[in-house]
């Protein structure tokens, strides 16, 4: 059944899916937005499912198509980013949490300053945690691509956190 598939094989991709359009979009309303509209356009397309290859990345790659048209309508207009990591409160003194937090907005910032190419398959690779060919399946290009521009984005984050940029 058409449901139980849904249920069971998209539903437990939410989290990801928001994780992905959040990195893409920078902004939490829009990124639940994108989810929405995927999860939407994912049903949509139910009676096609047995002819999708791997469901899994349709969704992510939805996910990433409809993440960029939103930000190209909004283009012009810049909002600050949401927070998306929770620093855990341990023993630290305050210093060293502020600290922690002023490196992880630092972060943030040079990983929005990347080209969306770069910024999805760092988010995809680091993030999530996906392997090499899952990338390529989601983006649509070779594997060796995949390396490529996950090498470039962590030698621009580099360059980034010495001040070349």
């Amino acid at each position: 059944m058409k449901q139980d598939k849904f249920r069971n094989r998209i539903l437990p991709l939410v989290d990801k899916l928001f994780r992905l359009a959040l990195s893409i979009t920078g902004n939490k309303q829009d990124a639940e937005d994108v989810v929405q509209d995927t999860l939407f356009k994912v049903w949509k397309k139910k009676d096609e499912w047995d002819s999708i290859h791997n469901l899994e990345a349709y969704c992510y790659r939805s996910t990433r198509n409809i993440a960029i048209d939103k930000i190209s309508l909004k283009e012009n207009q810049q909002e600050a980013l949401d927070e998306r990591y929770d620093i855990p409160e341990t023993n630290a003194n305050i210093q060293v949490r502020l600290e922690q937090e002023e490196q992880l907005h630092l972060l943030e910032t040079f990983i929005r300053k990347l080209p969306e190419k770069q910024r999805t398959i760092f988010q995809l690779r680091e993030i999530e945690e996906m392997t090499y060919k899952e990338i390529a399946e989601v983006m649509r290009i070779s594997e060796e691509q995949v390396k490529v521009n996950l090498f470039r984005s962590r030698q621009k984050l580099k360059e980034f956190f010495n001040g070349k940029n």
